[in-house]
This record gives C-alpha cells, sequence and structure tokens, in this order.
C-alpha cells in the first residue's frame, strides 16, 4: 500500500466518523425532549402511589429541593423533596430519604407527607435486604408499609415509632427486626422533619437544586 492510498484511506475514515458523529448528535437533539418527557412520566408515576386521596393540580415533580449532605434528615445521600400544590396552596411534601441502618446496607425510601404532617403513603425506592425476609419491606411483597398511612407524630407519639418489640406501636417483618426498625427510624426522623421545617419547606422558591 503506497503513501497515497493509506492517505485516502485515513481520509475516507475521518468522513465516516465524521457523518457518524453528526448523525449521534442530530438525534440526541431530536429525541432527547421525547426522553426528558418519558422520564419525568415515569417519575411522576412512580410518586403517585405515595399521595393517595389527596387532591393536586401540580406536577408532583415540578417544585424539587435537592439537599445535599450533610442534612438534617435520614442518610449520607442527598435527600430530595417534592412539593406539591393544590389551588397555589401547599398540599404534601414527598421525602426521598436513606435509611442508613438497614440489614444488609442503606435503605431509599419515599415517604408522603400531606401539610397537617400526616403519612400519605410510604414506598421503598432501592434496597438490598434478604429475599423472603427482609424484601417484604416492598409494597409488591406485602403490606407492611400500608400500616404507616394516617399516622403522624402525635399519632402515636415520637416514643410508640418503633416496632412492637422495642415498646412501639407498629408491627415488625417476622425474621427481619433490624430492616423494620431501619425504615420505621427514618419515617419518624423525616417526620419530626417536616414539623420543624413545614413553613420552610413550602416557602423555598425554585424547581432545581436548592440547599
Amino acid at each position: 500500500m503506497n503513501d497515497q492510498t493509506v492517505v485516502k484511506t485515513g481520509m475516507i475514515l475521518a468522513l465516516i466518523a465524521a457523518i457518524c458523529t453528526t448523525l449521534v448528535a442530530g438525534t440526541f437533539q431530536v429525541t432527547k425532549h421525547r426522553i426528558a418527557a418519558n422520564e419525568k412520566a415515569l417519575l411522576e408515576q412512580s410518586l403517585q402511589p405515595a399521595l393517595a386521596g389527596l387532591f393536586y393540580d401540580s406536577g408532583i415533580s415540578e417544585s424539587r429541593l435537592v439537599l445535599k449532605a450533610p442534612h438534617e434528615l435520614p442518610g449520607n445521600d442527598a435527600a430530595i423533596i417534592y412539593r406539591v400544590f393544590g389551588e397555589g396552596k401547599p398540599v404534601a411534601a414527598l421525602f426521598a430519604v436513606t435509611a442508613r441502618d438497614g440489614f444488609s446496607g442503606p435503605i431509599r425510601i419515599l415517604l408522603g407527607v400531606d401539610s397537617s404532617g400526616v403519612v400519605t403513603g410510604v414506598r421503598i425506592l432501592k434496597h438490598r435486604e434478604t429475599p423472603g425476609l427482609g424484601d417484604k419491606i416492598e409494597s409488591a411483597r406485602s403490606d407492611w408499609v400500608f400500616q404507616f398511612d394516617g399516622h403522624a407524630i402525635g399519632n402515636p407519639v415520637v416514643t410508640g415509632w418503633a416496632i412492637n418489640d422495642d415498646g412501639g406501636e407498629f408491627d415488625q417483618l417476622t425474621g427481619a427486626s433490624v430492616t423494620s426498625r431501619a425504615v420505621i427510624n427514618a419515617i419518624r426522623d423525616t417526620l419530626l422533619y417536616f414539623e420543624t421545617n413545614r413553613d420552610e419547606i413550602f416557602a423555598l422558591s425554585g424547581t432545581g437544586e436548592d440547599e
């Protein structure tokens, strides 16, 4: 292969690479808005169960606060708060927090709290708990997380936010008391945070990452 052939081949390969790059960039530009819309729809769908029975007219994911660690909510990860409104007034807040002390590691929890501090729903977002035991914190595997609906700080009192074996008022998962404690403690601490910071949570402006 002579020098001219090498140069010609190199130019052809460079041209093909440039065309491919242009096509990929063009495809991304065309589809990025559709991808973003699909991601938002999936997020809204995943958050809705924690707002059962509430009327709201804002998009669930439209007003989001991201609290970077360290913060006063459970977990060492960033905590996310979604504020939900109806007719311009606060309806509820959704907290994505992390229970640090699960049996097999951190447990990511989604907690819905209405504007008066009452739990509207709890869902488990991510965990590595033991299959057949601790994984029953998932709403698809048992109804354990539904026992918190309708409760608040004061119903029961703070000391009642514990499993039955610890003198509290909530059932524990058989064979998974560590997992149960971790989730309940995270719910209790999030509710206490909401009680203390309710006005500030709904007063903060912006839809991006507030600290």
